[in-house]
């Protein structure tokens, strides 16, 4: 057994043709450079893609795998460089109805072993929403129906940041998942946290209590690969190995999540869109209390204050542990040319932010930086919670 590094939520944003996959997305995000990036900068052993159910993304990965730098596992994913394992997923969109009886949206984290699976759940899904070609389109499927669709071609699905206000399950849709999956919510073995939530928080529902958190930076960019991520405990890296750490079997497991302080999430308090404030009141409210306007985006906090059913966050036994970190890009005073620096220095984030001392990064970067770089890794920092889609801030202590 040896320990890993997995993000399992990153986005394409153009097809090597140049066609739109992830419109959100940066162009610079193509299935190939996803792999390089993990490999050279980030230092992720596992990354999992989730427009691969497009038709553009699936000819990208037939080409790739005639490069000869990569070949597909019989026990699932594709091995890059003999160093990083792709699991080759799909982030789709279920049509749902919400608490208040009106129409819901929850995204879902869809992967699969082989690359005829998922080119056969491409076809199926493409009678279900209007342009297959395009990542995270609205479908007409239910989780409730999706979950069998994925099983048909030996699949999992994992909710996606399941807090989030807008596409997500709890944020946008019922204060009960079971009420969704039903008789299938046993199936439900992992739940992605989102960056405004961490364990703390979900252990308020007890719901959760018997999944796995998984915690991944959903990038949208490859400079936001791994600002958060999961640290798993495998024999080997590949889908059957993946799905044993998520399942906890056979002395596979989640060994830590890493991931940001919710705060610094872009919805993790209430925020009115009417006079542009986040609103961190002690309970959760409807209207502003500065303009008394209701046009507000719910937070993640407020959410999970609301629903929750327990009265405090103790995690069960087995639960590991969630660590703030924060990634490079975060960190005041540490800017693109630093971070250039350290990467040609060091190699990989994974091995500045774990593995370095304080001396090390003082000798390549200077004092200043080494220390803002230091407060941040032991958590020596303020942080300004965000909302509304605006990150928090980070304000390093003197």
């Amino acid at each position: 057994m040896y320990e890993i590094f997995a993000d399992l939520h990153i986005h394409i944003g153009r097809a090597e043709n140049g066609k739109p996959v992830k419109i959100t997305a940066a162009k610079s995000l193509n299935f190939a450079n996803i792999a390089k990036e993990c490999d050279e900068r980030k230092g992720i052993n596992v990354c999992g893609i989730i427009d691969c159910a497009s038709p553009y993304v699936i000819e990208d990965i037939e080409k790739f795998l005639k490069t000869g730098d990569a070949y597909e596992l019989k026990d699932g994913g594709i091995i890059y460089k003999d160093k990083v394992c792709i699991i080759l997923g799909s982030e789709v969109e279920t049509s749902e109805i919400s608490r208040d009886g009106k129409k819901g949206a929850a995204h879902n984290l869809c992967y699969f072993p082989h690359l005829d699976d998922i080119k056969a759940f491409s076809n199926e899904l493409s009678h279900h929403l209007k342009n297959i070609t395009l990542s995270t389109q609205r479908t007409d499927l239910s989780g409730y129906d999706l979950i069998d669709m994925v099983e048909r071609y030996n699949g999992i699905l994992i909710p996606a940041h399941a807090f989030t206000p807008f596409k997500s399950y709890y944020g946008n849709c019922v204060d009960r998942m079971k009420d969704i999956f039903k008789e299938k919510f046993d199936k439900i073995f992992a739940v992605e946290l989102g960056l405004s939530s961490d364990t703390y928080l979900a252990d308020m529902i007890s719901e959760l209590e018997d999944k796995t958190f998984v915690t991944n930076s959903d990038a949208h960019s490859l400079p936001k690969i791994a600002r958060e991520y999961n640290k798993m405990q495998v024999e080997d890296i590949s889908f059957k190995e993946i799905v044993k750490a998520l399942k906890g079997e056979d002395g596979r497991k989640i060994i830590a999540n890493y991931g940001l302080d919710p705060k610094l999430g872009k919805y993790h308090r209430t925020y009115c869109d009417n006079c542009n404030k986040t609103i961190e009141t002690k309970e959760p409210v409807c209207t502003c209390p500065y303009c008394n306007s209701n046009k507000v985006t719910f937070g993640v906090f407020d959410r999970i204050e609301l629903i929750k059913d327990k009265k405090d966050s103790k995690s069960p036994k087995n639960r590991p542990p969630y660590i703030y970190q924060v990634p490079l890009q975060f960190i005041p005073g540490v800017g693109g040319k630093t971070i250039e620096t350290l990467l040609k220095t060091f190699e990989t984030e994974m091995n500045i932010l774990h593995n370095l001392s304080y001396d090390d990064i003082e000798a390549v970067v200077g004092e200043k930086a080494a220390i803002n770089i230091e407060n941040s890794r032991s958590g020596n920092v303020k942080v300004n919670s965000g909302g509304g889609g605006n990150y928090g801030k980070i304000v390093v202590k003197k």
